[in-house]
């Protein structure tokens, strides 16, 4: 295995930024000081250490979350619930590839391959969110084609990759979004720039992999065909 892809599965980084730390001579096999990129580690039998601290890969774990409203994408100690909680029964460590608000619901993917989470997460790999937001305010045809076009918010213009309308019913609509950035609270930015409030959001894909009919609070493993498809949309050769 490579040091980099060892690394990524460590949960230490994404293989390219185990690259950087490697050429810093931040790690070591069999207690020697390793700075050549490409080298290939024994997971079983070499000693690999990052800044001092003994890794160990862990094999791949790559699985899907329906979070409730009201659960931080956290899995450190906080004062309100996150989404620990929701995966206490899991064994292995992982990582959210990416979060969701507070009081967002969804689809989050979670994971041991610091390659995957950068690239779902990383807007260069223009891998799309969708989401469903239910909002407050008629909406009219003309906003609607207005918000197709884009829109300048106060970290720069953003356009989604779609807008369709759902439904409309008295003083509201459902609206499905997506986006391949992934700029803080972005949704909601870009609704309430158009002065259109959200009352519900839901993320219901990203990229080829949809929530499907998980229910709130469970998880699952992703099936190797959701993986493969998953690895071919973000062009990531394992």
């Amino acid at each position: 295995m490579r040091l980099n892809r060892f690394l990524s599965l460590a949960g230490v980084s994404s293989r390219r930024k185990a690259d950087e730390y490697i050429q810093k001579g931040y790690v070591k096999i069999n207690h020697q000081v390793v700075k050549e990129l490409g080298t290939v580690v024994d997971p079983e039998n070499d000693i690999v250490e990052f800044k001092g601290k003994t890794l160990k890969a862990q094999k791949p774990v790559y699985m899907i979350l329906n979070k409730p409203c009201c659960y931080l994408t956290s899995l450190g100690e906080e004062d309100k619930p996150t989404i620990k909680e929701l995966i206490k029964d899991l064994k292995t460590r992982v990582f959210p590839a990416g979060r969701l608000d507070y009081n967002v619901e969804g689809l989050l993917i979670l994971t041991n391959d610091g390659e995957l989470a950068n690239r779902i997460i990383h807007p260069r790999y223009k891998l799309p969110k969708t989401y469903i937001a239910t909002i407050k305010g008629d909406i009219d045809n003309e906003t609607l084609e207005k918000m197709k076009r884009g829109r300048v918010l106060e970290d720069g213009f953003v356009k989604p990759d779609s807008v369709k309308l759902l439904k409309r019913f008295q003083n509201g609509a459902n609206i499905e979004i997506v986006f391949h950035e992934g700029k803080n609270h972005l949704v909601k930015r870009f609704f309430l720039s158009f002065k259109k409030p959200i009352k519900h959001l839901i993320r219901t894909s990203i990229g080829p992999i949809t929530l499907g009919n998980l229910e709130k609070g469970k998880w699952r493993f992703l099936t190797p065909k959701e993986l493969k498809e998953l690895f071919e949309a973000i062009h990531y050769k394992v």
